[in-house]
C-alpha cells in the first residue's frame, strides 16, 4: 500500500465513528503526519462540534512540528462559516504545507473552494487518494447533495419460499424470520441512518417502536405512510422515544412535540412527493422496513440506493409475498444460520 494510502485509509477508520451522529455534515477523518509518524488524528463526531481538521490539529502537543508536517483529510476542507469557522483557514494559520485529500465536497458551499483556497495559501494540496473509497463513506451525503434526495435503503427478511410473514398472526408484534444475531444488525443499522419508514400496515399488525433498542445509538426519526389515519394513537411509533412524522391525506392539527403530519396528494405519485419533501426536511437517509406494498413502491419507482434481504430456510407456505428485486449481482454475508444479500442501484 502507496504511504497515501495507508493514511487515507486511517482516516476512514477514524471517520467512520462518527456514523449517526453527524448528520447534516459528512463522516470525515483526518490524520496528521511529521517524518512518517503519525502525530495527531481524529475525526468529525457531532453536528456543531469541531471538524476531524481541528480535532487533529487540536491533539497535536508540539504544534511547531506542523510547519513541516502533512494533513491527510478524507475530505475536501470547508471553507465557509457554519457552526465553526472553516478548517482551510485553521491550516493556513498553523502553516502546514502539505494537504492530502480523499475526495472533493459535493456541497454547493465548499465543492473546490476549499481546496482553492489553500492553493491560494501556497499549499501543496493533492486530491483524489482512494477517492471511491472516501466517496462510499459518505455515500448517503454524496447522494442527497448530488441527487437532491436522502440515500435510500430497504430492508426486509423472507423465508426459503419467499414470504415476508405469515398468512394468519396470533399476536400484535413481528414475526421473526432471522435470528437474533441479524435482528441486532438491524438496530446497529437503525442507530446510522436519520430516518425510518414504514406503512400503515405495518404499525396496525406489528405495533413496532422503531428505535434503537439492541444497539447503542440515537433513535432515528420515525416516519409512516398513513393515508387515512388508521394508525391508533397509543401505538409505540407516537412515544416520546424519538420524532415521528405521519404522511397523510387528512388535515390533522393534533400535532405535538414529537409529532409532525405533513398532507401530500396519494392521487399522484406518492413516493416521489415522499422522497422530495424528506430532502425538504434535511433528511439524509432513510431506512424502509415497511411491508411489501411500501417497499415496493419505492422499487417500482426506482428510488432506491441499497436493499438489505436477509434469507432464512424456513418454510411458511403462505402468507405475504417478498418484493420483487430484479437485480442479480449482489454480495453475500452469512450471519450464523441467515443469508444476507446486499444489492446495489447503480441506475
Amino acid at each position: 500500500m502507496k504511504v497515501q494510502e495507508k493514511y487515507i485509509t486511517r482516516c476512514i477508520e477514524l471517520a467512520k465513528n462518527g456514523l449517526g451522529t453527524t448528520y447534516p455534515n459528512p463522516l470525515v477523518g483526518s490524520v496528521i503526519v511529521y517524518k512518517n509518524e503519525i502525530i495527531g488524528e481524529g475525526w468529525h463526531k457531532k453536528y456543531g462540534e469541531a471538524h476531524a481538521e481541528v480535532v487533529a490539529i487540536n491533539s497535536v502537543e508540539n504544534k511547531d512540528l506542523l510547519k513541516n508536517a502533512t494533513i491527510y483529510v478524507s475530505l475536501e476542507p470547508c471553507s465557509h462559516f457554519g457552526k465553526t469557522p472553516p478548517c482551510a483557514d485553521l491550516i493556513v494559520k498553523y502553516d502546514i504545507p502539505n494537504v492530502v485529500i480523499g475526495t472533493i465536497d459535493p456541497n454547493s458551499k465548499v465543492a473546490g473552494t476549499g481546496v482553492k483556497k489553500l492553493l491560494e495559501a501556497g499549499i501543496n494540496v493533492t486530491v483524489g487518494i482512494l477517492e471511491n473509497e472516501c466517496n462510499e463513506l459518505n455515500k448517503r451525503f454524496f447522494t442527497f447533495h448530488q441527487k437532491k434526495s436522502p440515500f435510500i435503503i430497504l430492508k426486509w427478511a423472507e423465508s426459503s419460499d419467499g414470504f415476508i410473514s405469515p398468512e394468519v398472526k396470533s399476536e400484535q408484534k413481528p414475526v421473526w424470520i432471522t435470528n437474533e444475531f441479524s435482528r441486532q444488525l438491524v438496530h446497529k443499522w437503525r442507530s446510522e441512518e436519520q430516518a425510518i419508514l414504514v406503512g400503515t400496515k405495518t404499525v396496525i399488525d406489528d405495533n413496532p417502536a422503531l428505535t434503537v433498542r439492541d444497539w447503542v445509538g440515537k433513535n432515528p426519526v420515525r416516519i409512516v405512510i398513513d393515508r387515512n389515519n388508521n394508525v391508533s394513537k397509543e401505538s409505540h411509533i407516537f412515544n416520546n422515544q424519538a420524532q415521528t412524522i405521519v404522511f397523510t391525506d387528512l388535515k390533522i392539527s393534533s400535532e405535538s412535540e414529537n409529532t409532525k403530519y405533513i398532507n401530500i396528494d396519494f392521487n399522484k405519485n406518492s413516493t416521489e412527493q415522499i422522497v422530495a419533501i424528506l430532502y425538504e426536511n434535511q433528511i439524509q437517509s432513510v431506512i424502509i422496513e415497511g411491508g411489501r406494498h411500501t417497499i415496493q413502491s419505492f422499487i417500482d419507482a426506482n428510488l432506491w440506493d441499497e436493499a438489505r434481504v436477509f434469507q432464512r430456510d424456513i418454510y411458511l407456505g403462505n402468507g405475504t409475498k417478498a418484493p420483487i428485486l430484479n437485480i442479480k449481482n449482489s454480495t453475500k454475508k452469512t450471519i450464523k444460520n441467515d443469508t444476507l444479500l446486499i444489492f446495489r442501484n447503480h441506475d
